[in-house]
């Protein structure tokens, strides 16, 4: 009976830790908490309810995914990106995303991306003539997200989102860029039409394109804002 407590006891401790994490990132990805804000441990453990070691476990977590920075007698801030991070998590991107389009192509049903290839025309472009990014947001993560479960492989699936959540604050910026979006749509709409071919070679080739595309706009939005 003790050994079963104490297993209880261990999974809700692991539960309550993994929905702290999982509050923390949504906060960060969706710069509610933007780069460089302190993260207090006193105030953070008091609104979850959990004591300060715990919510440490917690930033560990997070400090693994590249979110937060701890630094000895500073405490934790949220992750911030210098122009080299962002190129390597670019370059990254394009590797392994290529490799998701280049699998999903080859192992997804007949009629898997028909509904996608739609998205990406009017309903796109026309959120993006009324401003609404975050629908076109919303569009590639559904388009990323199809294909990394269609690629299935688990390792694949955990690396993207480690370096697509490193990377959020870089996408929000980068439909900012003038004509960026429209850009984007097109670029994805073509990459799914290579998909619905059954030609993996030209997906992954585009894929990698795009990133590579994304990484040049936003070394130039980096350059044009300082």
């Amino acid at each position: 009976m003790e050994k079963e407590k104490n297993v209880r006891e261990n999974s809700k401790l692991v539960l309550e830790r993994e929905a702290i994490v999982e509050d923390l990132r949504l906060r960060i990805v969706n710069l509610d908490l933007p780069s460089g804000s302190k993260l207090r441990e006193e105030e953070l453990a008091a609104s979850y309810g959990v004591s300060r070691a715990r919510l440490r476990e917690a930033f560990l977590l997070l400090e693994d995914r590249g979110l937060i920075e701890r630094e000895p007698n500073r405490g934790a801030t949220v992750a911030g990106l210098n122009l080299k991070k962002a190129t390597e998590l670019f370059e990254l991107r394009s590797v392994l995303e290529g490799l998701a389009a280049r699998l999903a192509t080859k192992r997804a049903p007949d009629g898997a991306w028909d509904d996608l290839i739609e998205l990406f025309g009017k309903p796109a472009l026309d959120a993006i003539k009324e401003h609404d990014m975050e629908f076109y947001l919303s569009c590639v993560a559904q388009f990323r997200a199809r294909t990394v479960d269609l690629a299935d492989n688990a390792l694949l699936s955990k690396s993207i989102s480690l370096i697509v959540d490193q990377t959020s604050v870089l996408m929000k910026r980068l439909v900012l860029v003038p004509g960026r979006a429209e850009t984007g749509v097109e670029a994805n709409r073509q990459i799914l039409i290579a998909m619905r071919d059954r030609d993996h070679k030209l997906a992954e080739q585009l894929k990698r394109e795009n990133i590579e595309n994304a990484r040049r706009d936003y070394k130039r939005y980096e350059a044009f804002v300082k």
